[in-house]
């Protein structure tokens, strides 16, 4: 009994470290409701992009995912590209984010005709602004997604690891945007 007792407390005590361990940035996001911080980048060509600018344009879907060309971000990317046209007519924009290089995002768009700009953050400052730092991995942001209004405020964040829910939850906020 006492075993089980001491096995049970080392497992919740391990499980409640890596859920904390991954959710340690989660507090420095921005929120829904408040204002999205205007970044500003370079796409996968070297053309210059800023928050500030899309949104006298259009919301913005900007999307934090870890690295290039991997199954997961591969599964949100593709499922961002086929449903572009109804997030357009939404009247949304999609922006990928990741620590990758602008090469390395080329490759990726061309590979899988991906269908919005990525932005090459090689130096973490665009993923540090959102609190999008991928814990333990310095040259990885996390998986998290700002839907941001035209005023610059927050619509929507989802934040998981599952490529579907930030596709699920997108799709849902972007319908109630409006």
């Amino acid at each position: 009994m006492k075993d089980n007792v001491l096995k049970w407390i080392v497992m919740t005590g391990t499980a409640l470290c890596i859920y904390m361990a991954l959710h340690l940035h989660a507090g420095d996001s921005p929120k829904v409701g408040g204002r999205a911080p205007m970044v500003s980048g370079k796409n996968q060509n070297g053309t210059p992009w800023s928050l500030e600018q899309a949104l006298t344009k259009s919301a913005v879907l900007l999307y934090f995912y870890p690295k290039d060309d991997t199954p997961g971000c591969t599964k949100q990317a593709c499922g961002l590209r086929d449903r572009i046209g109804d997030l357009k007519k939404e009247g949304i924009q999609v922006i990928g984010v990741s620590r990758d290089t602008e090469a390395s995002h080329r490759a990726f768009i061309s590979k899988f005709n991906l269908n919005f700009d990525l932005l090459a953050d090689v130096d973490g400052k665009i993923t540090a602004a959102y609190g999008a730092e991928f814990p333990g991995r310095d040259t990885l942001s996390r998986r998290v997604s700002f839907l941001i209004r035209k005023d610059g405020t927050v619509a929507h964040v989802t934040d998981t690891m599952k490529a579907e829910t930030h596709l699920e939850e997108m799709k849902d906020a972007a319908a109630k945007l409006k």
